[in-house]
């Protein structure tokens, strides 16, 4: 399975509870799908998680399904398609729409006001038209829409959350896109997949390691390479306790501080971290935060035997 499957997957785990959660992420999906036309809707996936997703998504937002399901084949696409004319005209009329109107595609922002809803919306859109690189080759992810007016008020929503995505375009499709594994993990979480962004982030810590262990072996600095091989063991530590607690979010927050601070600092001593602490804490206090993560990596390890 591909790393953006593994991503999709987990965002379908999240439960269906309000209808206008569910309802936001259909318009994200059909912002983004493959056609969306008073003659027709039709989303073509090639996630299993998608794909089973779906079904349940639109009667939870619709209280209806589709016209049509292709069959299920084993490492192929499916599509869902909607043909009804009644069917077509309660999605368009859920979103402000007009069936009969001339169709050129924006979003409407007033169903994207109650909170979490952006969040859902550009998660809907990441299922049906997004993709993101195995994070140990490349970091990329990006949003691909043929309707260049969505990908511009898609820009504007993601600035809302705190995002700045780069634009640009590619055979007839409007793309946002992330080329910084911290951007792309805060998307990820945004959106719903804290252990798909902790991969991110690991994968990014990992090469940096990797770079520094060859410039440290290079300068035959032993200090130095005793500094980044206690970073290394800690992050280790760090990878072991947010699989076993399902992510580094679950920790306490001193922990969950200390964990993202070594993550994003594999360099760095125990007294820079100590100082990056918000608030500052003592250079005894971080260590004693780490070797607790090492102690619950190490119960953890344990468990599994």
């Amino acid at each position: 399975m591909s790393f953006s499957a593994e991503v999709k997957a987990e965002l379908c785990r999240l439960p269906l509870e309000k209808k206008n959660i569910a309802l936001a992420e259909c318009y994200g999906v059909l912002m983004y799908c493959n056609s969306f036309s008073p003659r027709e809707l039709r989303i073509i996936t090639a996630s299993a998680a998608f794909a089973e997703r779906l079904p349940r998504l639109w009667r939870r937002a619709f209280g209806s399904s589709f016209d049509r399901v292709s069959p299920e084949k084993e490492g192929g696409k499916r599509s869902f398609t909607v043909t009804e004319r009644e069917k077509l005209r309660r999605i368009f009329d859920a979103f402000g729409g007009e069936i009969d109107a001339a169709l050129s595609h924006h979003i409407n922002f007033g169903v994207l006001e109650e909170p979490g809803s952006m969040e859902a919306f550009v998660r809907g859109a990441f299922l049906a038209g997004g993709s993101v690189t195995d994070p140990e080759k490349r970091s990329h992810l990006e949003l691909a829409t043929p309707h260049r007016n969505v990908s511009g008020e898609m820009t504007s929503i993601l600035l809302d959350l705190g995002f700045e995505p780069r634009e640009t375009q590619r055979r007839g499709d409007s793309l946002l896109y992330f080329k910084k594994a911290d951007a792309i993990a805060d998307f990820l979480t945004q959106i719903g997949a804290p252990v798909s962004a902790m991969n991110v982030m690991t994968a990014k810590v990992d090469k940096e390691m990797r770079n520094l262990v060859t410039r440290r072996i290079n300068c035959d600095t032993a200090n130095a390479d005793k500094t980044v091989l206690a970073a290394q063991e800690q992050i280790d530590a760090i990878r072991a306790v947010a699989k076993a607690w399902g992510g580094i979010f679950e920790l306490p927050e001193p922990l969950q501080q200390a964990a993202m601070l070594r993550i994003a600092n594999p360099e760095a001593s125990l007294a820079d971290l100590a100082k990056l602490s918000d608030p500052p804490v003592t250079k005894s206090c971080l260590n004693h935060r780490l070797k607790k993560l090492l102690s619950m990596a190490e119960q953890a390890e344990q468990s599994e035997q």
